[in-house]
């Protein structure tokens, strides 16, 4: 058993050497498991589940805004040979991200919040860059190359076998050293790819601090998505300064532009926020305008809504339910389409009606499986798991409302699962029915004067005042010009 970890060691030098690749940003030889063509697959994999995730803006200008740019930036990066694609998906977080292969992700809420056609530009030449220095390719291949590691290790030891995860977790945070080196290198490439194609990157240092100040007005538990994956904003406002001025210099870059009223008037009428069409949660009760149906939510739970799902659990995370659609074409139909995809056996069903509505209500658990019963024997079992599930027929769709527990726990959570089922029902509420979204809107400021004052000659409530500073990337203090374009926020 001694030999074991030198064979690991060995198999991972061996790996090591067989799997080095040139980083086509720094010409280095990098770790990688992953090839182009892996990558590209990868990438195509992932598109449509991350559509249908989110769904897409349904606005073609801004759609084909972020295509133009991505396409120039693409053309000048240190890949142009990939088939890019660049999209903004309907989420009200503010975020953007990038998969291999060539995808890049804007949301609209990260739409909603840049100043200018500049700092866009510097975000997208970041996302590229992650795409372009292969960081995903170079992440996983790093995480196999640890996990072949310990494996040996846990194999050669049974007292390093006892902690197995802490080490898996402990391998995370050493590698998430190289995650933020990434991350300031793409910081670097998207000073470059902006420039390059006309933009003036220092903007795009402003952009960080509106994700600082969104994420002190927020609060760290709701911290904003592109910044909890990323280095301190205010580091790298700093940072990004400095990477524009040199990168200008070296270049001899001039007339590099900001682009803000164009960006400005490009977003104009952008849905700012939650769309209520898609589903809102108010006084603890969902509503969802466009399908017309209701039901609870209890208290204290956890929730999100997606164009796919709406979820949700309590906050210990000792049950979750879900309401989707069922596919099927009869009740019965559904109900066995739910049960096989998710290796559930009935233990017991029955046909019943919910608020005048057909339905089906069924109780399933775990099926054995001979993989878990051949392993029985050597390692502990996870706890067996039970659901309760309605297969709601209303409005030409079948509803699949189901709630998941261990055995143990389903009879303490079994009343509050049935009680949200049993309330689904028509929405017949118009207000609820026809309740519109909040959009950005442009605004002309006719008079100078400080912001705060300017928004309340807009009838901005004075509880937003500092919402609509940041939105605009600026202080309340801020005198305004004359004639200057800024967001507010209308339904």
């Amino acid at each position: 058993m001694k030999k074991l970890l030198p064979c690991s060691l060995a198999t991972a030098a061996l790996l090591l050497f067989n799997s080095c690749a040139t980083n086509p940003v720094t010409g280095k030889r990098d770790i990688n498991f992953v090839s182009e063509e892996q990558e590209v697959a990868m990438g195509m994999q992932a598109d449509p589940g991350i559509v249908a995730q989110f769904g897409l803006v349904e606005n073609p200008t801004l759609q084909r805004f972020i295509q133009e740019k991505g396409q120039q930036m693409a053309a000048v990066s240190h890949r142009p040979n990939l088939k890019y694609e660049f999209k903004i998906v309907d989420s009200p977080v503010l975020n953007a991200f990038a998969v291999p292969g060539g995808y890049v992700y804007f949301t609209r809420g990260i739409m909603a919040h840049f100043n200018s056609e500049a700092q866009f530009a510097g975000v997208l030449g970041h996302e590229i860059g992650h795409i372009t220095a292969r960081h995903s390719a170079q992440q996983q291949s790093k995480s196999t190359l640890t996990q072949v590691l310990l494996m040996g290790g846990m194999i050669a030891s049974p007292t390093l076998a006892q902690y197995g995860n802490e080490l898996m977790q402990g391998a995370g945070l050493l590698f998430l050293k190289f995650g933020r080196d990434d991350e300031r290198q793409s910081d670097e490439l998207g000073v470059e790819y902006s420039t390059k194609i006309g933009y003036d990157a220092k903007h795009m240092a402003d952009f960080f601090q509106t994700l600082q100040r969104q994420g002190e007005q927020a609060g760290q538990g709701e911290i904003p998505e592109w910044q909890s994956t990323h280095p301190n904003p205010a580091n790298r406002y700093s940072t990004v300064h400095q990477l524009a001025e040199q990168f200008q210099k070296q270049t001899n870059a001039t007339n590099l532009k900001e682009g803000r009223d164009s960006y400005l008037r490009m977003i104009d009428g952008l849905i700012y926020g939650e769309d209520p069409k898609q589903g809102f949660l108010e006084n603890n009760t969902f509503y969802h305008p466009e399908l017309k149906f209701q039901f609870p939510v209890p208290a204290g739970w956890q929730f999100q809504n997606s164009p796919q799902q709406v979820q949700m659990a309590p906050k210990d995370g000792k049950a979750m339910m879900f309401l989707r659609l069922a596919q099927g074409t009869s009740l019965e139909a559904a109900a066995q389409k739910m049960l096989t995809d998710n290796q559930l056996q009935a233990v017991e069903s029955k046909q019943v009606t919910v608020n005048g509505l057909p339905a089906l209500a069924v109780i399933s658990q775990q099926a054995p499986q001979q993989q878990q019963q051949q392993q029985q024997a050597q390692q502990q079992q996870a706890a067996p798991i039970q659901a309760l599930s309605y297969f709601i027929q209303y409005g030409g769709n079948i509803y699949n409302i189901t709630g998941v527990t261990t055995a143990a726990d389903f009879n303490t959570y079994f009343q509050t699962f049935s009680g949200i089922a049993q309330n689904f029902r028509q929405l017949t509420d118009q207000e609820k029915i026809n309740r519109k979204p909040e959009v950005v809107r442009i605004k002309t400021v006719k008079t100078a004067a400080p912001l705060s004052q300017v928004l309340q000659a807009y009838n901005v409530p004075s509880k937003r005042f500092e919402e609509m500073a940041i939105l605009n990337g600026m202080l309340l203090t801020d005198r305004v010009a004359a004639n200057t374009l800024i967001k507010v926020v209308e339904k």
